[in-house]
This record gives structure tokens, C-alpha cells and sequence, in this order.
């Protein structure tokens, strides 16, 4: 295990989380084309939530637009995040089994951690390397 400083967790964040985050929200509003939109979304609901101007169309599409994408991209930078923090401290990798992200061993147990940065979340169970 080698030490890890809050400064390279700093770098870190700000080079391979912020950046790509925004850099990946950007590139996608620039790709992004009103009939693209409108074909994902649900016409009535913006009825039933009273939108009647154009612009508060525009702003509604692109607020849920943006939303449902920046939960995905945040959930996995973050999980990039703890698999950095897990690699420099304690050795760990990004896991190769399916719904499994992160593989670790500490103190003799290994510890298979499924990431998620939402609500819904399990605890994990620790299992003593078998021999």
C-alpha cells in the first residue's frame, strides 16, 4: 500500500472527473438536435406540467435532457473516483465480474464492492480469503 495525499486526490478529481465531465456535457449539447429530443420525451407531460411557451419547452427538454445524463456520467466518474482512492491505498482493481466494480484485500479479507452513488444501495459482504 502506498500513501495517498489529498493534493493527488485533488488532481486527480480536477483531471480525470471535472474535466471529462464537463468536456462530455459540452460535446453532447453540441450534438444535440430538438428532433432528437422530442423523440425521447413525452409530449403530454409537458402539457400536464403547464409549459406553454416555446422557451419554457426548450428549457424543460434540455433541463431533462441534461439531468438523466449527468446522473449516469457522475455515477461513473465517481466510480472511477473510488477505485483510484481503493488502488493507491490498499491495491485495488476494477473488478472483470459482471456487477461487481471493485476488488480489494485488507487485513486478510477480501472485499467485493459493488459502487453506487445513488440511494439504492447494499451492503457488501465480506468473505475471508479462502486459503
Amino acid at each position: 500500500m502506498e500513501s495517498l495525499t489529498h493534493q493527488e486526490i485533488l488532481d486527480y478529481v480536477r483531471i480525470s472527473v471535472i474535466q471529462p465531465f464537463y468536456q462530455l456535457r459540452l460535446s453532447r449539447l453540441e450534438e444535440l438536435s430538438l428532433h432528437g429530443v422530442l423523440k425521447r420525451k413525452n409530449p403530454y407531460l409537458f402539457k400536464a406540467k403547464n409549459i406553454t411557451t416555446a422557451q419554457d419547452f426548450v428549457v424543460e427538454l434540455l433541463q431533462a435532457h441534461l439531468s438523466s445524463q449527468e446522473e449516469t456520467l457522475f455515477g461513473t466518474y465517481l466510480e472511477q473516483l473510488a477505485i483510484f482512492v481503493c488502488s493507491k491505498a490498499y491495491g485495488g482493481f476494477k473488478s472483470s465480474t459482471a456487477g461487481i466494480d471493485l476488488e480489494f484485500e485488507r487485513e486478510g479479507i477480501r472485499y467485493i464492492v459493488a459502487i453506487k452513488s445513488g440511494p439504492n444501495w447494499e451492503i457488501a459482504i465480506k468473505l475471508p480469503r479462502c486459503a
